[in-house]
């Protein structure tokens, strides 16, 4: 039994000394390249302490770049009804997806995604695809002047730029969108968030197509020709009026006919009181002289609104304040239709007015538009570079590339003089010194020429 227990202990122990064998000869050379690394270590931390130091100057010299969120919330599928047309629309205009190259692709594209969203009922990825589209960002590079922000000369470029520091992303569980811009200028990284909910709305209403924005539309235009009519009317009306001294016919006649039996009853009582008189006095007393001056002013009113002597003609006496009353019935006749005219033109409009709010009220309905969660804030930090990490990280890859010079030195050292590619690389590295050489000295020369005609000069 021992002996058995013995054998197994020496054979457990020969399989352990193999397996050290075996991982020393896995990687033999580790040890001696740590203590090789080792002894090079100041070097090594200069070498690091001057990438760092390097990297730092580097991220300082970066600059800032500020992020500006806003998180809509889509409108409800039902509420697209009329959002179909902006297939075509949106086609025509380059596409969705901010695609700047074939314009083929990006149409084919639309006009195949569209259908499907909105058949499948998903508003927020159709919104996404519509900011996406070139006529946003072309609005949005005129309106804050993006060629000159961003240095490029082509609408084109400048697309390309603003995609890059452009995000549109949606939630998928619930359906919000957040729009997010990255701009070296926070005031107008903000502005430029909130830019995009605004060109939105402003793209929706104009490429709506719904019953209600066909009817405003049709409503807007008859509502121009009728208040054209509706101002010649009235202007034919108001000079009609003036020129023959007629503001309503039918009062104007009624008070004139009252006026005229005044006139008559006054002008029968005079007569009576002369006819009395007359047996009294003689045809020169002062009272008799005076009521028949009376009775001639009386008679002379009654001519004017009768109009003694008519002939039928329609124009105003120069010398009459008013028409007569001979004179109004025909008037009156062309009266009545231009202010007929005038009366209908002005009934249509205020009709037509009332339709064109209650179309503008269901336009507004209809229109789908987002409505903003969170709005865009100036941003308090910065979101590019964290110079923390990218210092820390150039120190550490010059901490390897040392690292890794070091070795390949050692290793190289070890090489063969003879070998040809040490021969090869001796001898460029000889030929470019004595090039180098060469180079200096001829600086050398001409520095010293320009100098002495320098002196010559002064």
């Amino acid at each position: 039994m021992d002996r058995l227990s013995q054998t197994t202990l020496e054979e457990h122990s020969s399989d352990m000394l193999e397996g050290d064998i075996a991982q020393e000869d896995h990687d033999p050379e580790l040890i001696p390249r740590l203590r090789l690394l080792w002894g090079h270590r100041f070097r090594l931390a200069k070498a690091t302490l001057l990438a760092l130091v390097a990297s730092v100057i580097v991220v300082i010299l970066i600059p800032n770049t500020y992020e500006a969120n806003v998180e809509l919330m889509p409108p409800d599928s039902s509420s697209l009804s009329g959002t179909s047309a902006m297939i075509g629309l949106l086609a025509g205009a380059g596409g969705i997806g901010g695609g700047t190259g074939g314009g083929g692709s990006g149409t084919s594209g639309l006009a195949g995604t569209v259908g499907d969203l909105l058949g499948a009922q998903k508003p927020g990825a159709l919104f996404i695809g519509i900011l996406g589209c070139r006529t946003i960002a072309d609005r949005m590079i005129d309106r804050f002047d993006l060629r000159a922000v961003y240095q490029r000369k082509t609408y084109s470029d400048t697309r390309k730029k603003l995609e890059s520091r452009v995000d549109f992303e949606e939630e998928k569980k619930s359906g919000i969108i957040k729009i997010t811009v990255q701009d070296r200028d926070r005031m107008r990284a903000t502005a430029m968030a909130q830019a995009y909910v605004d060109e939105l709305n402003t793209l929706l209403a104009h490429v709506n197509n719904s019953a209600a924005s066909k009817e405003r539309e049709f409503l807007e235009k008859r509502l121009v020709v009728v208040n054209t009519e509706l101002e010649e009317a009235t202007k034919e009306l108001s000079a009609f009026s003036s020129h023959n001294a007629t503001l309503d016919p039918e009062d104007q006649g009624k008070a004139m006919l009252d006026a005229a039996a005044m006139l008559q009853g006054e002008l029968i009582a005079a007569k009576s009181e002369l006819s009395g008189l007359q047996q009294i006095y003689t045809a020169d007393n002062v009272r008799v002289r005076s009521l028949q001056a009376h009775i001639g002013e009386l008679e002379r009113q009654l001519n004017a609104f009768g109009g003694k002597g008519y002939t039928g003609s329609t124009t105003l006496d120069p010398k009459a304040l008013y028409p007569s009353i001979r004179q109004l019935p025909i008037l009156g006749q062309q009266y009545l239709d231009l202010y007929r005219r005038a009366k209908v033109d002005e009934t249509v409009f205020e009709l037509l007015t009332e339709s064109y709010e209650m179309a503008k009220v269901e336009e507004a309905k209809e229109t789908p538009s987002v409505k903003v969660l969170d709005e865009a804030r100036i941003p308090e930090k910065k979101s590019w570079p964290p110079r923390t990490v990218l210092s820390i990280v150039g120190g550490l890859l010059g901490f390897l590339f040392a690292s890794a010079w070091i070795l390949w030195a050692e290793k190289w050292a070890e090489v063969d003089p003879g070998e040809p590619r040490k021969l090869f690389l001796s001898d460029i590295r000889r030929d470019v010194m004595r090039d180098s050489e060469r180079l200096r000295a001829r600086l050398r020369r001409l520095m010293s020429k320009q100098k002495e005609s320098d002196d010559i000069t002064t």
